[in-house]
């Protein structure tokens, strides 16, 4: 996650996912620094008005809707199935935001990084069912991988690199905010709703994010993020609950000493930094008050009450396609959530049945195997809510 400073001409950018809270913080970015950058391509899903704004807007040169069938005007349109990949190893990018959300960004990411380009990452479940090979190309190839997750860009500002020392670092801290049900029980969680689930108390964001967020599971994914992002033991890697969302992650090093970065709950501030890293420079993100935030508290997690934190930590530790089966099972369940078809507690009893049930490929990971764990576990899962969703709501 390395890099020299590119400060002295344009560098051209695509972002994968541009219409979506973190597609749209990166363009405040690029728009904020008009001598740095320029937009080049922009990809998107369904939200074609949104997306010609932003084509009328930055007037890049490419742009892809994955719905496809409308025209979108001012811009060549690229429709082919490679369309991803296509944007990202563009010869006129050089950085690609990838914040698409599925497994869908696994094959641009390792793209872009054969093709030299610095990946901005954003997208969970790239590192997450497909790290060992991504993190294999990022250090082989031309490419650099810069993560954008705040917490993660946190762990790499406090690290000052993108491996963890075990002789220097005793563990990494990832802090979660709890979501909207810190505190609760597991008997007052049984009533939730998707209305409820999806008021963040600091962030705003999608709605898988923001479901991962009341159930943990974001965490449990970072968990297994850190793991690859940074070569480190799942042991060295700890959750701590931090309600004001300030502290992003922490660094305990040998001698007792905690390393954290603070900043306000504005993911501007990540993303801006895997742009122009090395350089600080000032940009569309909130500076922070401490004195008005008055206090910084620190919880343990209740892995009783969300048991999903522990399940993805387990997952992480039998490997293979596993971590790939937990990222798709639980895209399913948050649908099906999201739809009244399954409880809150649902979620997580569906993503350990998928686990359960699944028999992972002999030999050596490939992308081969995580695809064909996708297909199986989302087929699995819809299967698993079509048969339990009345007992599991």
């Amino acid at each position: 996650m390395a890099g020299m400073s590119n400060a002295a001409r344009q560098q051209g950018v695509v972002i994968l996912g541009s219409t979506g809270s973190v597609g749209g913080s990166a363009l405040d970015v690029v728009a904020a620094l008009p001598d740095r950058f320029r937009l080049v391509g922009l990809a998107a899903a369904t939200n074609q008005r949104l997306l010609q704004q932003q084509i009328d807007t930055f007037q890049p040169s490419y742009a892809h809707l994955a719905t496809g069938g409308t025209r979108l005007t001012g811009v060549e349109q690229i429709d082919n199935p490679e369309a991803l990949t296509h944007l990202a190893t563009l010869d006129d990018a050089d950085i690609i935001v990838v914040a698409t959300t599925g497994h869908t960004a696994i094959e641009p990411t390792i793209q872009a990084l054969r093709a030299g380009k610095i990946v901005a990452l954003a997208n969970k479940e790239t590192i997450v069912a497909a790290g060992e090979i991504v993190m294999r190309e990022a250090r082989t190839s031309t490419g650099i991988l810069r993560t954008v997750d705040s917490e993660h860009s946190a762990l790499w500002q406090c690290l000052g690199s993108d491996r963890f020392d075990p002789e220097r670092v005793r563990r990494l801290i990832i802090t979660a905010s709890g979501g909207p049900f810190r505190g609760w029980t597991s008997e007052q969680l049984s009533t939730v709703r998707p209305a409820d689930a999806l008021k963040h108390p600091n962030w705003n964001m999608g709605d898988k994010i923001t479901i991962d967020s009341a159930t943990l599971m974001n965490k449990g994914l970072e968990i297994i993020e850190a793991r690859w992002l940074f070569d480190c033991p799942l042991d060295a890697i700890s959750v701590v609950v931090h309600p004001q969302s300030i502290v992003h992650s922490m660094v305990e090093l040998h001698d007792g000493s905690l390393i954290a970065q603070i900043a306000s709950h504005d993911m501007r501030v990540p993303i801006q930094y895997a742009l122009t890293f090395p350089d600080r420079v000032l940009g569309p993100g909130k500076p922070i008050n401490l004195v008005t935030i008055g206090e910084l508290t620190f919880e343990e997690p209740n892995l009783e009450a969300f048991p999903l934190l522990t399940i993805a930590r387990d997952a992480a530790a039998q490997g293979s396609t596993y971590p790939t089966v937990l990222s798709a099972a639980d895209s399913v369940a948050v649908e099906a959530f999201l739809a009244g078809r399954l409880s809150f507690l649902g979620i997580s009893r569906l993503v350990q049945e998928s686990l359960d049930a699944h028999t992972p490929s002999s030999g050596p990971l490939t992308l081969a195997a995580v695809r064909e764990a996708d297909t199986w576990a989302e087929q699995y899962a819809r299967q698993l809510v079509e048969e339990r969703s009345s007992q599991w709501k």
